[in-house]
């Protein structure tokens, strides 16, 4: 093992930006359609990877939501859970914010309540287990309207409490951040964070948008936000962290390579880049596998391995008192 492999398997991380119903693996998918006597269309694993050949977000989200129809009982989601935590311990993170789409779930039946309770489940179960902490982020399909948006707001807000933010998902060409500016508004005046899904196959300006329309604390992806020198400025200004997710960009297109990746070029240009899994069961790593990957293919320095590491927890929701002790942590790991 390379000194910069074994620094990153001894990072302690923060993961910002997973989707727990994109770490669905095909062995689970299998397990939960048998056991709630779902129909798949798939006869055996090796077909589920070969499904897996997409190369553009649309053909990722169709299979994706399809996936997703195994997920019925507050176990499956507890399941779920447990099993990216058991993983996501393996890479040394210690906290996570992980995304969730009860629109995905209720549009078929399943109550908001059944998907919540099992997530928090596995949420404490993990705690308990690796001592990882964890927030929720409750994600609006922009592929949908406001309405629907306002519709999953309202079944949440009993459970405020435990979720820490809204995000933006889904397909991002033809459903600017503008569309959802009301909904982002009610949820601030609500207390709660609010995070969107800008720059990755959109333009620079569903970035501007999610700034000065949705009034984001933090940027999912944004890569594209590179086209814009005046852009990249003000995201270094404000100190906005980035939610990067090399494996999920070079999956789908958004860099043609690894090696033309732009994750050391955010850091040069003041940028609070981190490093994330995305969708990890579909893009083909965990985020130790997408730290390794682009360390590789950009030859990232130790210092700049380590620099990513404190951007996720300068990024993440953590008090100030929380994120102290990991900061030091990898300040100890400093020459």
């Amino acid at each position: 093992m390379s000194d910069i492999a074994k620094l990153i398997t001894d990072l302690p991380k923060a993961e910002l930006h997973l989707h727990i119903e994109g770490t669905l693996e095909p062995q689970m998918m299998f397990a939960l359609a048998r056991r709630n006597k779902i129909d798949i269309p798939f006869r055996s694993v090796e077909e589920v990877h070969a499904a897996y050949n997409f190369t553009n977000l649309q053909d990722f989200l169709n299979i994706y939501y399809m996936a997703a129809n195994v997920l019925v009982e507050e176990e499956d989601f507890r399941d779920l859970a447990v099993a990216y935590f058991d993983r996501a311990a393996e890479d040394n993170v210690v906290h996570a914010e992980i995304f969730f789409d009860p629109q995905t779930h209720t549009d078929r039946g399943i109550p908001f309540d059944v998907v919540i309770n099992g997530l928090l489940a596995g949420m404490k179960e993990a705690r308990e287990k690796h001592r990882i902490t964890s927030k929720l982020i409750l994600c609006f399909l922009r592929h949908l309207d406001e309405d629907a948006a306002f519709q999953t707001f309202r079944m949440a807000e009993p459970w405020f409490d435990r979720i820490v933010g809204v995000g933006l998902d889904s397909s991002e060409v033809g459903h600017p951040p503008s569309k959802f500016a009301r909904v982002f508004a009610a949820a601030g005046e609500a207390g709660l964070k609010r995070v969107a899904h800008a720059g990755e196959e959109g333009p620079p300006e569903y970035v501007h948008q999610a700034l000065d329309l949705l009034h984001i604390d933090r940027l999912d992806h944004g890569n594209r936000a590179l086209e814009d020198t005046e852009l990249t400025t003000r995201l270094a200004r404000e100190a906005m962290t980035l939610t990067v997710c090399p494996l999920s960009n070079h999956k789908l297109q958004v860099v043609n390579d690894l090696h033309n990746h732009p994750i050391d070029r955010m850091l040069a240009r003041g940028l609070r880049a981190t490093i994330n899994s995305d969708d990890p069961a579909y893009f083909g790593g965990y985020i130790g596998d997408n730290y390794r990957a682009v360390a590789k293919a950009r030859n990232l320095s130790r210092e700049a391995c380590v620099t990513l590491a404190r951007n996720s927890f300068l990024g993440s929701f953590l008090d100030d008192q929380e994120i102290t002790p990991h900061l030091q942590k990898l300040a100890s790991m400093l020459p």
